[in-house]
């Protein structure tokens, strides 16, 4: 498939509406809502956030696309740099989404995520007017802001439109969108990077915000789950916070995800730029090959999570974590092959098997965590899950790989990643067997 046709592929319309129906969750085509009937309200607002969040994970990877151009370019960046840009976001990202998760368990959801939507893709155009390091760094940042409000608060009003049973699978069809996204920001901006230069790139990811904004704002608002709820009202201010500390299966669930995130933090950001130079494949087919990997692997690894996750939960009432440990566990050994092994035909394979074991654990993990917690606190404990997991993930990881590739190489600073997908299996494989002790 050459990467015009890649491209293509990944761009239609009917690509979400396609994910949901192979969950069991939509039609094909996304319905329009209606708040008399709650099933299709639930099944619209699935469709919707689902584009969204596509459109987020395009905007957010679409960075890694151009580290070579950025690096060549007239900013003349250093790999330290360049993974400090994600940091920049990520700390924005995660200052922030503390604010919108309190927003979120008390005001009209659908406003904050319209809102959040508009802001970061402004910011994402921005960035292609930059003309310094501490001008593309602060745009990036930006964007940090608008994807908090979005991120903190759309699993929480999915966990509130589907029942427990089901939400393995929704959140299966919703994050998968960040394999597609993804790959969409590597090969998007790797084909505009090649063809107008690396600005056209922001620009690109930047313009639909406006539209999806607007289709945001026509998602309906469920209520909070009444029989989930706490017996006792739900603390304000600081209070909120440290209850949510003290909740023991939350913190378990959420310091494997941590873990996870670093791994997959640092592997999303550099493998593209792994591939061109420990590997020696030109920039164009690095960038869609690994798209590829990233898509394929992350729609089946994603949906056979969340299926399996809800199969098994009639058998433990913590299959979601035994299934997410077991998996990332596994999925170890096979990282460590893919970055040492010297043959296209091994490594390739090792690559797209690690991504599949890895991407099983996407939708089972965020059930674990809003199941975890009383309905009317859910939107705080995905935010205070985005602070822990990229505070301690994603937000040191794209350096530190930076900073040991600057020193020896980027072939050694990846060994760094299968140690830290281990450790990460082996958290929620711990938490599964404690339970809700």
């Amino acid at each position: 498939m050459t990467p015009a046709a890649f491209h293509r592929m990944f761009t239609r319309r009917d690509l979400i509406a396609a994910a949901a129906a192979a969950g069991g969750l939509l039609p094909c085509g996304i319905d329009q809502a209606d708040p008399d009937d709650p099933a299709r309200a639930a099944r619209f607002a699935l469709a919707v956030l689902t584009l969204v969040n596509l459109f987020n994970y395009l905007d957010r990877y679409v960075l890694s696309a151009l580290v070579e151009s950025l690096r060549r370019s007239e900013l003349a960046l250093s790999d330290t740099q360049i993974g400090s840009l994600m940091t920049g976001f990520l700390i924005v990202y995660l200052l922030a989404s503390p604010v919108f998760g309190a927003l979120g368990d008390r005001g009209r959801r659908p406003r904050l995520i319209a809102g959040g939507v508009a802001l970061w893709s402004v910011a994402t155009g921005l960035g292609g007017l930059a003309r310094s390091f501490s001008a593309l760094f602060s745009a990036r940042a930006a964007v940090g802001v608008g994807e908090a409000a979005y991120g903190t608060i759309a699993p929480a009003l999915l966990a509130d439109a589907f029942p427990k049973e089901r939400r393995g699978r929704v959140f299966a069809v919703f994050f998968c969108a960040i394999p597609v996204g993804s790959a969409l920001g590597y090969v998007v901006g790797g084909l505009l990077d090649q063809r107008f230069g690396w600005r056209s790139a922001f620009y690109a990811a930047g313009f639909p915000g406006v539209a999806l904004a607007a289709l945001a704002l026509r998602v309906p608002d469920p209520p909070r789950r009444p029989e989930e709820r706490s017996d006792s009202p739900a603390p304000e201010g600081v209070a909120r916070w440290t209850s949510l500390l003290r909740n023991r299966p939350y913190r378990r669930v959420v310091a494997g995800y941590a873990a996870y995130t670093f791994a997959l933090g640092a592997l999303a950001f550099w493998t593209p730029a792994f591939l061109e130079r420990a590997r020696g494949m030109p920039r164009r087919d690095a960038t869609v090959l690994f798209g590829a990997v990233v898509v394929v692997t992350g729609l089946a690894g994603t949906f056979a999570g969340g299926w399996l996750g809800d199969r098994l939960l009639r058998r433990s009432r913590h299959a979601d974590l035994w299934l997410s440990g077991g998996a990332t566990l596994a999925a170890a050994p096979v990282t460590l092959l893919a970055f040492v092994a010297k043959t296209p035909a091994v490594y390739l394979g090792a690559m797209a098997a690690a991504q599949l074991l890895l991407f099983t654990s996407t939708g089972p993990v965020n059930s674990a965590i809003v199941n975890a917690v009383p309905a009317d606190r859910r939107a705080s404990a995905v935010a205070l899950s985005i602070l822990a997991i990229h505070l301690f993930g994603d937000v040191p990881s794209p350096p530190i790989v930076g900073a040991i590739s600057d020193a020896t190489s980027l072939g050694r600073a990846f060994l760094l990643i299968p140690a830290v997908v281990a450790l990460s299996g082996l958290l929620w494989l711990y938490a599964a067997a404690r339970g809700d002790r």
